[in-house]
This record gives structure tokens, sequence and C-alpha cells, in this order.
């Protein structure tokens, strides 16, 4: 079996497997809190993306790894992982939380995208070996991450909606003149 058929393997059973925990363990968890226990639960798992620096480090991955895929992911996730850390710092000021919990979303989740972008244009599938020790986040971490991404926006959008819904505003009886 070739490495690109091994990695494109290893990819999508990453995410079943990391769907299917989340569907069963994870999401029910997360719908039991409110929006910003929910959102802080998820900013914890993304504050760690300033391991994606990792990227970046001679010996850990090959020689062979394309720069223009290195460099996006490891300041990509940096970056999503120092919001993430920032939105946890500030959780206690709801505006400036929330400001930062949209942020880390979309910064993390566009790193994500243009990352397979990358890796399908320069075809990181058959290069999968010059990942090294990464490898490993590609496989296993970076599903869960989409994964909480697009939960996060689900709950920010069901947060909107609650918000702008009529049962939102109490009823009041009209008043009599």
């Amino acid at each position: 079996m070739s490495p690109a058929i091994i990695f494109d393997f290893h990819l999508v059973l990453g995410y079943v497997a990391w769907f299917l925990c989340f569907r069963a363990y994870v999401w029910p968890w997360l719908r039991a809190m409110d929006g910003a226990q929910a959102q802080r639960a998820i900013a914890t798992l993304h504050s760690f993306r300033f391991f994606g620096l990792v990227f970046l480090l001679p010996g850990v991955v090959g020689p062979g790894l394309p720069p223009a895929f290195a460099t996006y992911a490891a300041y990509g996730d940096f970056a999503a992982g120092l919001l993430a850390i920032l939105a946890l710092l500030v959780a206690g000021m709801r505006p400036l939380f929330w400001l930062l919990v949209t942020a880390f979303n979309v910064i993390g989740a566009a790193d994500l995208l243009i990352d397979y972008y990358h890796g399908v244009t320069l075809n990181l599938a058959a290069l999968s070996g010059q990942l090294g020790a990464a490898y490993a986040i590609v496989i296993l971490y970076v599903p869960i991450l989409m994964i909480t991404h697009g939960t996060a926006f689900y709950l920010l959008l069901r947060g909107v909606r609650k918000q702008s819904s009529p049962s939102a505003f109490p009823k009041t009886s009209p008043s009599r003149p």
C-alpha cells in the first residue's frame, strides 16, 4: 500500500473515530453546559495548538516537508492557540471573551482549511513520511480540532438565535392609557 493511501485512510479514520467519540461522550456533556462553559471547554482543547510550531523543528519533521505547508500550519496553529489562551484568560470579561472565542474559531478553522488546501496542492499524502513525529498531529489531533470548531460555530449561532428570537424577550402586557 502506498504512503498516500495509508495517509488518506488514517485521516478518514481519525475523523470517524473522533466523531463517534464526540457524539457519544463530548456532545452530551457540552450540550448540558451553558454557552460560555462549553466555549471554555473547547478553547481549552485549542489552547494546546501552540504545539503546531513543531512543524518548523528540524529533526521532528523531515527536510522534505514543503515549507509552504509547514510554515502556514505552524503559525496558523500558534495564532489559534494564543487566541484560545487569551479567551480563557478573560473568561470573566464576557464581551472580550466572546470576541476572542469568535476570533480563535475563525482563525483556527481557516488555518485548518488552508492547511488542507496546501496539503492537497502539495501532495502531502505522498510525502506523509516527511511529517515525522508531527504525523500524529495531522491524524489524531486535527480531526477533533475541526469537529470542535464546527461545534463552536453551531453553539455561537444557536446563542445568537436564542437572543434574537421573540421568546428571548420578556412578555409584557400591553399598557393601557
